[in-house]
């Protein structure tokens, strides 16, 4: 497979380059280049936003975890297709009717500028985490895919994706999404149906191991996810990137209520293959490829082709998404600027950042994104949402909002890169498994204390 995946991969990346240069002449401003012109229907909505959240811990990295717990790994998507929905019902028309360009600027909309930089500091640190999960994800791919690792292969490819970024902005995003979706839907589904229907001698094992929880995944792990995943695919800067680019507030509710459906759907179906891996195929015999991977090597030459493409869109519809996003909130809301040529290169800068994160760093997909997710929600979910309920109805004790977002952040941070110290100088193992959520319970409180109910004479 390695000789037609190198050709496939060429031409697969001379697209998006095109893509990006022809969107140059459509390119005529900051709003154009940063949020595709406000001017998306909801179908490109939806296209775009589940290209968005179907990446690599989407595909991959869930694969891998039902493998490894069985079928509570759904709950991740599970909770990010209720996210969505809840969205579609709280917040997309009330979000996308204030006009902002990113969610740091809605924070400034709605709380002032401290809040809009506390909120851009969090989002562009954590993200560059978020962007080398998906590069590291995306050299498993490479190398599964030639046989062999090959880091020039992986740095070019990585190269490639950041300058078509660069060149032509969300709009090459959107579009490069619409293609990229259909081929992971179209891959992932094929495989499910391969798998179940030419190896079906475990199927009914399968069927009657489907629980929600087990010894593996129990309640705690259920409201952390419900929260900390929850969260970001509720008010995520990635996932509201989506709603800025609507035309409206009523194409973005639609558009996030409808991704939600499908993302659940499509939750089924990558939980159902990693099931099927779980139940056929020994730690042995799997090695070290990853389970998503097994699943190709055992397919016919074409479906797996198919897949392995799948895969890749998968991995950088996300990545691009997470760039873009992550540059236009440097230059917009941290350097108050509004320039093209400013975000070109701080796209390409975050990039590399990533990149050689993802080449010299260590961890995978799962840790790298849950991580950069455990800081980013109890920081910021809450405050942000209190501070949209309140808009134009009750005003912010700014000092206090501030306190939340704080608080939020610190704890999901001591939680998840500090536990073996804290648990050193005695902090007991069952508080340090709620940490993040403790964070958010504080993170809650404090923003709800920020509003003054009472309005002062």
């Amino acid at each position: 497979m390695n000789s037609i995946f190198s050709i496939a991969l060429l031409f697969y990346l001379i697209i998006f380059i095109v893509i990006g240069i022809l969107d140059i002449r459509n390119t005529r401003s900051f709003t154009d280049y940063s949020v595709a012109g406000k001017k998306q229907n909801s179908l490109t909505v939806v296209m775009t936003l589940l290209a968005t959240v179907v990446g690599a811990s989407t595909t991959i990295g869930i694969t891998t975890t039902v493998y490894n717990i069985g079928f509570p790994g759904i709950w991740w998507l599970a909770f990010g297709a209720i996210g969505l929905i809840l969205q579609s019902v709280f917040l997309s028309e009330k979000v996308r009717d204030i006009g902002a360009d990113t969610l740091p600027d809605l924070a400034g909309r709605i709380a002032g500028r401290p809040a809009e930089i506390i909120i851009s500091l969090i989002i562009v640190i954590s993200w560059i985490g978020v962007i080398a999960g998906q590069l590291v994800a995306m050299n498993s791919l490479i190398t599964f895919a030639l046989g062999h690792s090959s880091t020039p292969v992986f740095v070019i490819t990585s190269i490639i994706v950041i300058a078509y970024t660069a060149i032509g902005g969300q709009m090459s995003v959107v579009k490069t999404d619409k293609v990229q979706l259909l081929i992971i839907l179209i891959g992932v589904t094929v495989c499910m149906f391969y798998l179940y229907i030419t190896h079906a001698d475990n199927n009914a094992a399968i069927m009657s191991n489907i629980e929600l929880l087990n010894s593996d995944y129990g309640v705690p792990n259920l409201f952390t996810q419900l929260f900390v995943i929850g969260g970001v695919y509720f008010l995520g800067p990635d996932i509201m990137s989506r709603n800025f680019i609507a035309k409206d507030g009523r194409a973005a509710r639609n558009a996030a209520r409808t991704a939600g459906i499908v993302l659940f759907a499509f939750s089924v179906i990558i939980t159902l293959i990693g099931m099927w891996i779980r139940f056929n195929v020994t730690p042995e015999e799997m090695g070290d490829m990853g389970a998503l991977m097994y699943a190709v090597s055992i397919m016919p030459g074409w479906a797996a082709i198919l897949l392995v493409f799948g895969l890749l869109s998968a991995i950088l519809s996300s990545t691009d998404t997470c760039i873009i996003n992550a540059s236009t909130i440097f230059v917009k809301d941290i350097l108050k600027k509004e320039s093209v040529a400013g975000v070109r290169i701080t796209v390409i800068v975050t990039g590399l950042m990533a990149l050689m994160l993802a080449v010299f760093g260590q961890g995978d997909i799962m840790s790298l994104l849950t991580g950069a997710y455990s800081i980013y929600t109890p920081g910021v979910i809450f405050p942000l949402m209190i501070a949209v309920f309140a808009y134009n109805r009750r005003r912010l004790d700014l000092r206090i909002w501030i306190a939340a977002v704080a608080a939020g952040g610190i704890f999901g941070i001591l939680g998840t890169y500090f536990g073996t110290a804290l648990t050193g100088i005695g902090v007991p193992e069952g508080i340090m498994n709620y940490l993040t959520l403790i964070g958010m319970g504080i993170s809650l409180a404090l923003s709800l204390l920020s509003v003054k109910w009472k309005e002062e004479a």
